[in-house]
């Protein structure tokens, strides 16, 4: 409920918007689509499976929500790292290099990030990597304890691990890494001035507000990561189902962190959502603005 009810409001302030939508911030609405999709598409047959005390559907809807489950989590883990390599360019560059950053560069971005993903979801399909069911029997997920059952599950996870996973973590730890001496050295620059510019203020909580999104994000995978790579080296019958289950039930919860964050370092974001008023079930009711008007998203981006 709160991934539906706080990413749908992050997508309607941008359609609402939308012609004031910088080229960046179509990251910020692809995130909040994976995230949605994710709660939409796979959380109901999970759930329902829980209340059943066992998986429904059988091995096809196994496959079925392990394949969406796969797709979501490294589109979003895509976008969080294009998110920060874009947000390095920005800041690291002059404005006239900035704004080289089109929309339409962007939208190809995305294309690529989705079909990255699927790639990856469907490889286990065609026969390289096997997806099954979690130990505690009520999701299901890349067949881990194939890692050392056959070269075709070691090569897969190994591969996986490294392109989905290792390589953009390390990207995104090196651009805010990045970012965060670029900060630095202007605050170093202007510390002897009494009052420090809005600009100069406005990046700092802008790349703090960028960093606990992907901090958010990793942080609440890091759990789960753990147990599976458990049950890689060891037999999963050696782990509780709870200490199972809590870890996958904490990667879930990442998709409803990102409008919290939002909410919190945006004044804009804020002023919108007490706009959108609950009558008769939840209906958008978009107001009239001028175009001066700052663009809850851009918040990220702008400075």
């Amino acid at each position: 409920i709160l991934t539906i009810l706080g990413n749908s409001a992050v997508l309607a302030t941008a359609v609402k918007r939308s012609s004031l939508l910088k080229s960046p911030e179509l990251l910020t609405v692809n995130l909040a689509v994976a995230d949605i999709g994710m709660a939409i598409c796979m959380y109901p047959l999970a759930i329902a499976s829980a209340w059943n005390h066992a998986w429904l559907g059988g091995d096809a809807s196994c496959i079925y929500y392990a394949l969406m489950g796969f797709l979501f989590g490294v589109c979003s883990m895509m976008t969080l790292c294009a998110m920060a390599v874009i947000r390095f360019l920005v800041t690291n560059s002059s404005k006239s290099n900035s704004n080289k950053i089109t929309k339409n560069t962007v939208r190809v971005l995305i294309t690529f990030i989705w079909l990255y993903s699927l790639f990856w979801a469907i490889l286990p399909l065609v026969g390289w990597g096997y997806y099954g069911p979690e130990p505690f029997g009520i999701s299901c997920t890349i067949a881990w304890s194939k890692f050392h059952n056959s070269s075709n599950g070691f090569s897969f996870i190994l591969s996986m691990f490294l392109l989905c996973t290792v390589l953009p973590a390390l990207t995104i730890v090196a651009c805010y890494l990045g970012i965060a001496w670029k900060v630095h050295k202007a605050y170093q620059e202007i510390q002897n001035i009494d009052r420090i510019p809005n600009a100069a203020k406005l990046e700092k909580k802008l790349t703090l507000m960028a960093v606990l999104i992907s901090v958010g994000f990793l942080s609440s995978w890091t759990p789960y990561a753990a147990a599976s790579f458990w049950s890689i080296f060891n037999s999963s019958d050696s782990l509780q189902p709870i200490v199972t289950l809590l870890p996958c039930l904490f990667a879930k919860s990442s998709t409803a962190y990102n409008p919290f964050i939002y909410y919190i370092f945006s004044k804009t974001f804020r002023r919108e959502i007490k706009q959108l008023q609950c009558c008769c079930g939840w209906r958008v009711h978009f107001f009239s603005t001028d175009s001066s008007a700052e663009n809850p998203v851009s918040m990220m981006w702008s400075g």
